[in-house]
Formats: C-alpha cells, sequence, structure tokens
C-alpha cells in the first residue's frame, strides 16, 4: 500500500514520501505488517525540533497512538468524526487491509499571514550570465512572468501582499516593470548605493518594519506551506528561521582518503545527505538593528551574528523538490518545467 512505510525506515525516506504523498499520512508497520504508528509532517517537525535526526528510524518520529478501524464502516465513520485523511482498517492481528480515504480531500483552506516581504532583488547574477547582461536577474522570465512576480504571487497565495524590494543593478528597469504591470503589487523600493552583500541593504529598512517578516533571494520558489514554517518560527522563539532543503548527492568516482601517501580508506561512489540554505527566512526585526549602516555583509553572517548573541536560529526542512533555484542556468530549465507544467504543492495549491 502506498501509505504504508516499515518502522525500520529513516526519517529522511518517510519526509520523501509525504512531500510526494497527496494524502500527506503515512502509516508505520512492523516487520508482520501491524500497525504500530502515524505518521504526518507535523510528526516530523515536532521529532526535529526536539533534536532527532534524519537517519533515525521512522518509530521514533511517529504517533504511538493511531486512529484505526476495525471494518471500513467503521474507518469511514471515523473518517467524518474526526476530520482525518485517511483511517487503515486493521484485521484481528493488528495487520492493515484497507484503508479509508477521504477522496474529497484537495486542500485546506488557505490563510491569510499577512506578513510584508522583503526581496533581496540588487545582485548581478554573474551566474546567469549572459542573460543578466541584458536583464537584471528578478526580471529573467520563467514561463511567461519574470521569476520575481512568481515569487509574489506565491506570497499573495497567502495572504502576503506588501513586499519590500532591495535592489542595485539595473534598478530602473525592475521598478518600471513592476510599476507598468497590471497586477498593481503593493511594493516599496529601496537603492543600495553601492553593493552591500546578501544582508547589508537590511539596514535601509530599520524602522520600517514593525514585526516578524519572509526574506527571500529573488531567485528562489519555496513550494512547502508558509503558514507550517510560520507557525514553527513562533513556537521556537526564533529571530530567524531558515528555510533548508535536503540534499542528497552522489560522487560519481571512487574516493580515496590517505595519509602520507599512504591509502587509509576507499569509498566507490560515495552519498551524502545535508541540509543545504535555501535562500528563504523569516526574519525579527530587531534582527536589523545590529547591521551596521552601509555595512558589507552576507545573511548567514548575519545569522551567526544573532547565534553569537544567544539567540534562537532555527531550520525548518523541505524536501528537494520544494525547492526551485533559478539562480544557476541548469536549474532554470527544471523551474520552467515545474512552473510552466502545473502540479500542487503540500498544500494541495496549484503552482
Amino acid at each position: 500500500m502506498s501509505l504504508c512505510i516499515s518502522e525500520n525506515e529513516t526519517v529522511r525516506t518517510a519526509m520523501d514520501r509525504l512531500n510526494c504523498a497527496s494524502m500527506k499520512i503515512l502509516f508505520v508497520t512492523d516487520a508482520a505488517g501491524r500497525l504500530s504508528e502515524t505518521l504526518t509532517d507535523g510528526d516530523i517537525r515536532r521529532y526535529l525540533l526536539a533534536n532527532g535526526t534524519l537517519d533515525a528510524a521512522v518509530s521514533k518520529a511517529g504517533n504511538a497512538h493511531p486512529i484505526f478501524g476495525r471494518s471500513m464502516d467503521e474507518a469511514r465513520e471515523l473518517l467524518q468524526e474526526r476530520g482525518c485523511i485517511a483511517v487503515p482498517v486493521v484485521d484481528g492481528d493488528g495487520k492493515i487491509t484497507d484503508i479509508a480515504t477521504d477522496h474529497g480531500h484537495t486542500s485546506k483552506k488557505q490563510v491569510s499571514l499577512g506578513l510584508p516581504v522583503v526581496i533581496m532583488a540588487g545582485g548581478k547574477g554573474t551566474r546567469l550570465e549572459p542573460y543578466t547582461k541584458i536583464l537584471p536577474k528578478p526580471l529573467i522570465p520563467v514561463g511567461d512572468l519574470p521569476i520575481m512576480e512568481h515569487i509574489m504571487r506565491r506570497f499573495q497565495q497567502y495572504g502576503c501582499t506588501e513586499f519590500h524590494g532591495i535592489v542595485n543593478y539595473k534598478k530602473q528597469l525592475i521598478k518600471a516593470y513592476f510599476s507598468e504591470s497590471e497586477a498593481c503589487y503593493n511594493t516599496h523600493w529601496y537603492d543600495e548605493d553601492k553593493p552591500l552583500g546578501t544582508g547589508g541593504g537590511l539596514s535601509l529598512l530599520k524602522g520600517k518594519l514593525q514585526g516578524t517578516f519572509f526574506l527571500t533571494n529573488c531567485d528562489v520558489l519555496i513550494l512547502a506551506d508558509y503558514e507550517k514554517i510560520l507557525q514553527l518560527h513562533r513556537e521556537t522563539g526564533s529571530v530567524v528561521t531558515m528555510v533548508c532543503a535536503q540534499k542528497h548527492v552522489t560522487i560519481p568516482y571512487g574516493v580515496i582518503e590517505t595519509k602520507d601517501e599512504a591509502i587509509t580508506a576507499m569509498r566507490e561512489k560515495p552519498e551524502f545527505h545535508f541540509l543545504t540554505n535555501t535562500g528563504m527566512y523569516l526574519v525579527e526585526p530587531e534582527v536589523l538593528e545590529d547591521i551596521g549602516e552601509g555595512e558589507f555583509i552576507g545573511f548567514p553572517d548575519i545569522i551567526e551574528r544573532q547565534r553569537k548573541k544567544g539567540r534562537r536560529v532555527s531550520a525548518y526542512t523541505v524536501g528537494e523538490e520544494d525547492w526551485l533555484d533559478m539562480g544557476q542556468l541548469d536549474e532554470l530549465k527544471r523551474m520552467e518545467e515545474r512552473l510552466t507544467c502545473g502540479g500542487s504543492d503540500e498544500t494541495g495549491q496549484h503552482i
């Protein structure tokens, strides 16, 4: 059954399965096929917040008190009474024999977060040359729209309609495009007189933002649930929450380790799993006060500054497929395919 997962599989594997599953729930089974737990995205978030690891067994993260029915009729009743997405049917031995699903379930009601969004749009985009010799990176088209407009429309789905753009390179082209756009975005522009890095331009917003805000690079689109990101940010009391993506890399060669020219270890095509910074964050306004006027600094360095002050910085993990990055030419085509061919994110929203 596609909604079942062995209790010996890793949390990482479960996250990948949940990212791909429309139901957003998995039923954990033992070696005999008996139901032992249920597992949702929320269960994994709570597990990771409690210092759990992605390589641990699924059984460490699930809900050990699953809802189930002894017959399909009972499972369907529970489906309605409890508002569940899916309820398994188990036999006398506790083995899953069937699953009742809510086929009418499409997506949850979209919420209005109403947070301002800051977009870092001042870079030269040298990795996208020769395109950026003509157009600034925020205006590079992905399908029928520039990437920056895709980002803004995504935030609008969550009721985030106030945008703050920090611009430098070819800034007049960016401003002209949005001033003539039929969409009439509510955008405030801040000019960098000189390049200030991926974080220094935020000093221009001191006193302009009174509460939590989203911060994003102008070349990334995150297809996860923004409400859940905000929920984790508030639950942890963080000053910054970084959206991180799982990354899986296989080295296509044999890797050799040596010491004093002697081979000490050999690994054939090793695989590595790690989390990487996507370039999207939730930020508290007090962070801006620690950035000097005209200071050239990257936002990761700003984060490290907050950590050294003892302030909480958290990571919200998304699947690799939920991170679209236009920063390099080989990723541009993949992003265009995702955005123009359609699909849905983890909330069921069309993309």
